[in-house]
Parts: C-alpha cells; structure tokens; sequence
C-alpha cells in the first residue's frame, strides 16, 4: 500500500552547473530508490541565494536541473518533483524553528566555520542560518530518511536536534529523520586534486566533469587526470587518481572495484582513462539529449514543476498549520 511508503526527501542547490559527482553521488542513487519510496525531491533554490547569484543563471539552472532529474530516470508520476521556493512554507517553517535554534550549534556547523574564515565579518546571514532552512526542508514532509553525503551530515544531525527540540517543547510533531547513506554510492573526487570532492566551485575546471561537457571535453579532461609513478593499476588509497577513476568506471557499470583491478592487470593507467572516458559519455550522451529535448518544452517542464508545488504544498502546510497551532499562533 502506498500509505506504508516510508518518505525521502533531498535536493540540489543550482548555484552552479552540475557534476559527475552530483550524478555519481546522488541522483543515479536517487533513481534506485522511487519504487521503494515515497520521494520528494526538490531543486533548492532558496538555499543557492545564501550566495549572490546571478538572476538569469539561478532561473537557467533550476530548470536545468529539473530536466536532469528526469533525464536521469527520476519519473514525476512516481516522485513529487518541485521548486523550492514555490512552497512558502519552508521559509515559514524556517523562521518558526529558528525561533527554536541556539547561536552555539549553529556557530559549530563545519561548512560555516570554513566559510566564516573565508569572508570573516562579512559573512552572509544566510550562510550562518541555512541549516535551519534545511531542517525545515526535512521535517515538513516528515522524511524518514534523507540521503546525504559526509559532508551534509552534521546538517541532518541539526535537523535531528531541532525537530526533537520542538516534539518536547510542544508535543510531537515531526517524524526524526535518519541518514539514508547508500552502500553503492562512491564519493568521487577532484580530478586534479584527489584529496577533494569534486566540485563546481573549484577553480581549476580540469578537475571536474559538468554533466553537460561535450564528449570532446570529456575525453580531454580524463586523459589529464592525475595519477601517480607507480604505473599499476590498484585500488588504493596511496593510489588516490587511479582510486578515483576505478570508483567512476565501478559506479557507471555497477562493477566492483576488485573485479576492475582484475581486469586491467597487466595493463597501464592511459588504458583505464580511455575506459574512463568511454564509460561517462555512453553514460550521460543520452542523458544530454534528453536534458536538451526538456529544455526546448518549457511548457511540459513548468506542469511538472507546478503539480509536484501542489502536491508538497498540501503536504508541507498540513505540517505548517501543526506548528503554527502548537506555538501558539491563531490560525488563519
């Protein structure tokens, strides 16, 4: 029965072009996961403008990234795909648990102390108080589960505290979500720097693969991945660029690690690259084809986008209306 379902909620920020990381780490999980659950999956729009962002490129990439999630397999009958911000109750939530939130845990998220070093007195509000908008997010669908990668963890953890802070405040309201961390999901790394995550904020562009490169560039970019002298191909962490390559070619083939390394003894890293290379544009070339095909159908992607708002709108201020009453505030 579909009321058994248990709830997943996540999304992607667009303030900036996604990657092969995005892909890898995230929405190819995402896919696995429609037939088994209930799925929200929104592009998180308020979160992006913690940082100034360019109004043309914020409205260019949100649509983008919907047309990637279903380009990718994430089918809008079976989840409920929608823009952040055309649910006005994430930022009202936000403020009403932001009431509920302590300076001191928020001053201690990782994400912020980094960027508090960076932009010192000049940081932005919006940088220190998102993990609240975030736990909003989370807790107006009542998830049961939230995928996340390492990094965003402390964030679930936030959300865990808040949404526990209010169920003993006011009684319960909010179901306490847990960490979905998928077993086949790889971390995959900067191509340059294989210490790093890959990211679109890095500065050097060879050490990321955007979703949309053309497979010229694709091939360009993995033949100057960094490697090492050792010259054997192996799976380990003294071995991090060649690590990193075997744990792309294992997440698009769904093929384990050591069977790679099995398959390229004898053999030399240019050979792993050119598989690499291969691997990734068999991979996304049809999934750029499709992106392009929505994109050129506003009208298709904006009756998705405005069915998956009805459909979270109605969950999400039934959650609202709770809050509002158990604090205290007259209902309108």
């Amino acid at each position: 029965m579909e009321d058994t379902k248990k709830i997943i909620f996540s999304g992607i920020k667009p303030s900036g072009d996604l990657t092969l990381g995005n892909y890898l780490g995230a929405i190819k999980n995402w896919v696995k996961l429609q037939d088994q659950y209930d799925c929200y999956f929104c592009v998180a729009d308020l979160h992006a403008i913690t940082v100034r962002q360019d109004p043309k490129d914020l409205r260019r990439r949100t649509l983008e990234i919907l047309s990637i999630y279903i380009s990718s397999g994430i089918d809008p009958e079976k989840n409920t795909l929608f823009i952040q911000s055309h649910v006005p109750a994430h930022s009202e939530a936000s403020w009403l648990l932001t009431c509920s939130s302590y300076m001191g845990e928020l001053g201690r998220m990782t994400q912020f102390k980094d960027k508090s070093q960076k932009y010192g007195e000049s940081i932005g509000a919006g940088l220190f108080n998102y993990p609240i908008l975030m736990s909003s997010d989370i807790l107006l669908y009542n998830a049961d589960l939230v995928p996340v990668g390492i990094d965003q963890k402390q964030h679930l953890e936030l959300a865990r505290d808040i949404g526990e802070r209010f169920n003993n405040l006011y009684s319960p309201t909010f179901t306490i979500p847990d960490a979905y961390i998928p077993t086949s999901a790889a971390k995959i790394m900067d191509l340059q720097d294989p210490t790093k995550k890959m990211s679109k904020s890095e500065d050097n562009p060879n050490g990321y693969i955007l979703i949309m490169d053309p497979v010229e560039v694709i091939r360009k970019k993995i033949s100057r991945t960094v490697t090492d002298s050792i010259g054997i191909v192996n799976y380990s962490d003294d071995q991090p660029g060649v690590k990193n390559l075997i744990n792309i070619l294992s997440s698009i083939k769904g093929i384990s690690p050591k069977d790679i390394v099995k398959n390229y003894e004898g053999l030399g890293y240019s050979e792993l690259k050119k598989d690499v290379a291969e691997a990734i544009i068999t991979e996304l070339s049809p999934i750029q084809t499709k992106i392009n095909e929505l994109l050129s159908n506003k009208t298709y992607l904006e009756d998705i986008y405005k069915k998956g708002a009805e459909k979270a709108n109605y969950v999400a201020n039934k959650t609202l209306r709770k809050m509002q009453k158990k604090i205290g505030l007259i209902p309108r």
